[in-house]
């Protein structure tokens, strides 16, 4: 059973019969449905069905020559609405299936942005194409939480916002240079991380963490695709499983500058939702390539 399934309104899903009663209804009454030819010259086929506004259950697999829909595997998707980044985005193919997993490289976090690739049928299309290349692509990420805290925000006055905001400019032109070989560039970060440490040492002998830290987006645990992350709330909304009534909340947050969706069941969330206040979580980590 998928773990993430519970994110989109299917907390007491327990047997298999009905998981497989839930896939057949993907399959027989879907919403949105791709057909590509892979590079085995078979026919993969790709079959959404939402279950609330921009989520529900992917099913995905290949015809066989009776024109027969086997499936290969599922997955639980939040489609976000915000552009997140328009940074290069590099995607591989997972060595088990049918499957992919892309990667941004997004100066305002410092790491490689690992994502389970939600338009598969998408990307092959375009591949088989031959249109990567010419493409000017932009990514919209999202992410679906099996849990979650509200956390109240850092009191913050108009010139503390500009401050930070300017600071967080500075720093991605350095991180810019320094991927370009400046060493002078490469210093100054030093020097800052440096400084940070030292500031943060000083501080939380008579601080909480989280009113020095108020956002960070970091990996979480062996799966790349897993992230911990702390972000303010900037758009509430909610929605209903339209199968089950279970009542979903769809947060848009800013975590270290990057805009992003994230979905959660209303029971695993602790605490209040609302605009200006903080997420904390673990995310699976959902991306779509807006070609």
């Amino acid at each position: 059973m998928h773990k993430y399934l519970k994110s989109i309104g299917f907390t007491n899903l327990d047997q298999k019969s009905e998981l497989d009663k839930l896939l057949a209804d993907v399959r027989d009454h879907y919403d949105r449905k791709k057909i590509v030819e892979n590079e085995d010259h078979h026919l993969f086929a790709e079959i959404s069905k939402e279950y609330g506004y921009d989520c529900g259950i992917t099913v995905c697999g290949e015809y066989d020559e009776d024109e027969n829909f086997q499936m290969e595997y599922y997955f639980p998707y939040f489609s976000g609405s915000q552009i997140t980044s328009y940074e290069e985005i590099v995607v591989e193919r997972h060595a088990g299936k049918e499957s992919y997993a892309g990667a941004c490289d997004d100066m305002r976090v410092g790491i490689s942005l690992i994502f389970y690739l939600l338009n598969a049928g998408d990307y092959m299309n375009v591949r088989q194409n031959g249109m990567l290349r010419e493409l000017q692509t932009s990514l919209t990420l999202s992410g679906l939480a099996a849990s979650g805290t509200i956390l109240l925000p850092v009191s913050k006055n108009v010139e503390q916002k500009e401050a930070d905001k300017k600071l967080s400019q500075q720093r991605n032109s350095l991180i810019a240079a320094a991927r370009n070989g400046d060493e002078d560039a490469m210093e100054s970060l030093t020097m800052e991380d440096i400084d940070m440490y030292t500031m943060i040492s000083r501080r939380i002998q008579h601080e909480d963490v989280y009113t020095i830290v108020d956002s960070y987006f970091m990996p979480y645990g062996i799966e790349c695709d897993q992230y911990n992350l702390m972000g303010e709330i900037t758009d509430c909304n909610t929605t209903v499983n339209s199968q089950t009534g279970e009542k979903l909340y769809q947060l848009g947050l800013m975590s270290n500058d990057i805009p992003l969706d994230i979905c959660i069941n209303e029971k695993d969330l602790l605490g209040s939702p609302e605009v200006g206040r903080r997420f904390k979580g673990v995310i699976w980590l959902q991306g779509m390539i807006n070609f």
